[in-house]
């Protein structure tokens, strides 16, 4: 049987990459985005490929948008086996000191627009007997929900606030047939990434992806596990926040 996704921040890093993971395996993939250049690229990638591909440009923290997409999603197929939420930013400097648009567009991309793709997919993803293979969601937070660095503290807050929202979503989902699970993983070498070092060094912050087994984690690190989540060996996890991060979260961490 075909399984279908919707996949948020799909154009780059690890959305991107779970895009093409699901089509080497030959689902229909959804692929949400701002940028029509990373959609346009994946859309040729599907050519070799068992899966097949569908660009929605949007932005996730539009609410109008979002129903939009996921109107047209709905006209496409009648349910979702998955949902995996990518989309991301990050700004840095002191909390206190960070200015009010940057702040509010944390919230608005990291937070609100993941919580605005569930409510959107719930629809297709919802089971009319639970019991059977469940749907999944699956949000990308991060370590520094759970470990907060100098800098980094609006950015922090607000993938703890996705965290609770992941909790609570499994808890009130659970019994329509939904598994909604996050992973948590330290920083990953992508484009955005490579441009928040910049930035933060600019500004006098470090930006160590380093883990205690000796690299940066790269984006088929973050997609094997988000696969595990979607596969039936993960069946009884629900509402886990999955560190994903080389043992990062468990060394020492001094104040820089």
């Amino acid at each position: 049987m075909i399984k279908h996704a919707a996949v948020t921040g799909a154009a780059s890093g690890i959305g991107a990459d779970c895009c093409r993971a699901l089509l080497e395996q030959g689902w229909k993939v959804y692929g949400l985005d701002r940028s029509e250049e990373g959609l346009i690229e994946l859309d040729r990638y599907q050519e070799s490929t068992s899966g097949k591909f569908f660009p929605l440009q949007c932005d996730v923290s539009d609410s109008a948008a979002m129903a939009h997409a996921f109107a047209q999603i709905g006209r496409m197929t009648s349910s979702l086996d998955a949902l995996i939420c990518s989309a991301g930013i990050f700004r840095t400097g002191p909390l206190l000191e960070m200015t009010e648009e940057n702040f509010d567009a944390l919230f608005e991309i990291n937070t609100k627009g993941a919580w605005l793709a569930a409510r959107e997919a719930f629809p297709l993803l919802k089971r009319a007997a639970p019991g059977g293979e469940p749907a999944h969601m699956v949000f990308v937070a991060s370590i520094a929900a759970l470990r907060p660095k100098v800098g980094g503290g609006a950015y922090a807050a607000s993938k703890a606030a996705l965290t609770q929202l992941v909790r609570v979503m499994a808890v009130e989902l659970a019994g329509q047939g939904i598994l909604v699970n996050a992973v948590a993983p330290s920083t990953v070498d992508t484009p955005m990434t490579q441009k928040l070092a910049a930035d933060a060094a600019h500004n006098g912050y470090k930006v160590s992806g380093m883990s205690p087994i000796g690299r940066v984690a790269q984006p088929a690190d973050i997609t094997s596990v988000i696969r595990f989540l979607l596969s039936s060996d993960a069946r009884y996890v629900n509402g886990a926040i999955l560190p994903v991060d080389g043992g990062t979260s468990a060394a020492f961490q001094p104040r820089t």
